[in-house]
């Protein structure tokens, strides 16, 4: 019997209960498996890098930090920026930014690649259209994993003072920390605390997070050795556009998934771009085109 049909309202009524009640836990149950990942319920470390074009792809990057920032806020995750270097005229060069809560690296990880802008610059006299990448680098935080010592010796800690846009010194203590990892060459600098200690807490924190990334690539490079099929990953080859002239779209490479709604996806709604990216990832049918009502959200996340 259809539900329409049904003349017992409060019979009706219940029905429709159970079956919302259902419908949350089918959803529910398919995001935990889609978010089945070894570090997927951790916090994560978003990295976003200018790429080339000058003043352009720095603003580009800055768009991209308050994308991100907001659909963290609309999805209940807190941030934290960690180290900001910013632009000579506008923008920024670099951004690194704590993302805590639950599956925080879980959704993130859909994001890591190379995101492409097309636009009429604003920062062109002749206002031309001009093309602009940015990195976007996603690290999971995992603060138990006993591999993950780095012994006092291994590291070099500089410290000297904060910068502002230019290279002015914007503090007269050196509270600024460089911490070098003497054994793989990596370099991490955070900037944002007054407190030299924070800032090196901080940068042991990102440190530990790209020692684990750097863990996991050698491992996969060695398995798709082994299997023969190892493809090196360069800049360049761009996971998503966003183009905002001569039309307005925004395109996944990897999904197909769409939207023309690019004011929205600017402003945080990137949800269905991730969900799509997730059951891709486990062999589901990619959408390719948003729906009406697309908002910032992570979804349906697990409780």
């Amino acid at each position: 019997m259809e539900l329409a049909g049904l003349r017992d309202e409060g019979l009706r009524s219940e029905i429709e209960r159970e079956l919302q009640k259902i419908q949350e836990e089918l959803s529910g149950r398919e995001t935990l498996a889609m978010l089945s990942g070894e570090y997927d319920r951790d916090d994560a470390i978003l990295a976003i890098h200018a790429g080339a074009g000058g003043t352009d792809s720095q603003d580009w990057a800055q768009m991209l930090q308050r994308m991100y920032l907001r659909w963290a806020e609309a999805s209940g995750f807190r941030t934290e920026i960690l180290d900001l270097s910013e632009g000579e005229e506008a923008g920024i060069k670099s951004a690194t930014i704590a993302v805590d809560g639950e599956y925080a690296y879980g959704y993130l990880r859909a994001e890591k690649g190379v995101h492409r802008l097309v636009r009429l610059s604003p920062f062109d006299s002749a206002h031309r259209r001009h093309t602009s990448f940015a990195l976007i680098e996603v690290l999971p935080q995992v603060e138990t994993d006993q591999e993950l010592s780095i012994p006092p010796g291994d590291i070099k800690v500089d410290v000297f003072r904060s910068s502002a846009p230019g290279g002015q010194n914007v503090q007269k203590n050196a509270t600024a920390i460089r911490v070098t990892h003497l054994p793989t060459g990596i370099v991490v600098s955070c900037q944002n605390e007054r407190s030299q200690t924070q800032n090196r807490e901080n940068a042991m924190r990102v440190l530990r997070a790209r020692l684990l990334e750097l863990r996991r690539a050698q491992q996969e490079a060695e398995m798709s050795r082994i299997k023969g099929d190892f493809v090196k990953a360069e800049w360049g080859s761009q996971i998503r556009s966003y183009v905002l002239h001569p039309y307005q779209l925004v395109k996944d490479h990897r999904t197909g998934f769409e939207t023309g709604n690019t004011t929205a996806v600017l402003d945080g709604a990137i949800g269905e771009f991730i969900e799509s990216y997730l059951r891709q990832s486990l062999g589901g049918a990619g959408v390719h085109s948003a729906r009406e009502g697309t908002n910032g959200g992570r979804g349906d996340a697990p409780h």
